[in-house]
């Protein structure tokens, strides 16, 4: 089951993991979102995976994600997706960050995503995988593809492009989450 209501993440994952023949199962809407109250990704993916196990008695996975941008120590991090706020936009978390990192030099504007995806089992059970993509904040928004930080992200290997400058399989080939999918699909391959 997957714990995830967001579409963007929900259509990330399984266009990753369908060519592993991992079926997955779309949250009940009567299943309600769990708050991400830890500290870190891990206990947040877990949070969130144990909420629907326990609610629906199924196994089930769900991924946090973060962005760490050296220049700031480490921020938005484990609160990326509320960094401008409980109901902030994409948008308003994309003009949050780049407005303190307005000055910053771009040979200091470097960062990194991490998403953690963890399992959870009726039983009891449960682990977690993870994926990071080295990267650098560029100065202003580039492409239309992707979701969230996408159009500011540059990962190291891309010359400058901009994640959302990238098509879906694109991306998906060298993303953090993509990465951290291919760890769960591999780690219930051998389970």
């Amino acid at each position: 089951m997957l714990a995830t209501a967001n579409e963007h993440k929900a259509d990330e994952i399984r266009r990753v993991l369908e060519v592993f023949d991992v079926e997955l199962l779309a949250r009940p809407v009567n299943v309600p979102a769990a708050d991400e109250t830890e500290e870190t990704l891990e206990g947040n993916a877990l949070l969130k995976a144990r909420a629907v196990t326990s609610a629906t008695g199924d196994a089930a996975i769900a991924d946090d994600t973060g962005l760490f941008v050296d220049a700031l120590d480490g921020r938005p991090g484990v609160y990326s997706a509320r960094y401008a706020g409980e109901n902030a936009s994409y948008d308003d978390n994309v003009v949050k960050l780049l407005g303190e990192l307005d000055g910053v030099d771009e040979a200091q504007r470097s960062a990194r995503f991490r998403s953690v995806i963890a399992v959870t089992y009726p039983d009891g059970a449960s682990w977690w995988v993870e994926g990071v993509l080295e990267g650098a904040i560029l100065t202003s928004p580039r492409g239309r593809g992707g979701f969230g930080y996408d159009p500011v992200f540059a990962p190291s290997t891309l010359s400058g492009a901009s994640l959302a400058e990238l098509a879906p399989e694109e991306k998906d080939a060298i993303s953090h989450r993509g990465r951290a999918l291919r760890a769960l699909a591999e780690r219930l391959s051998i389970s």
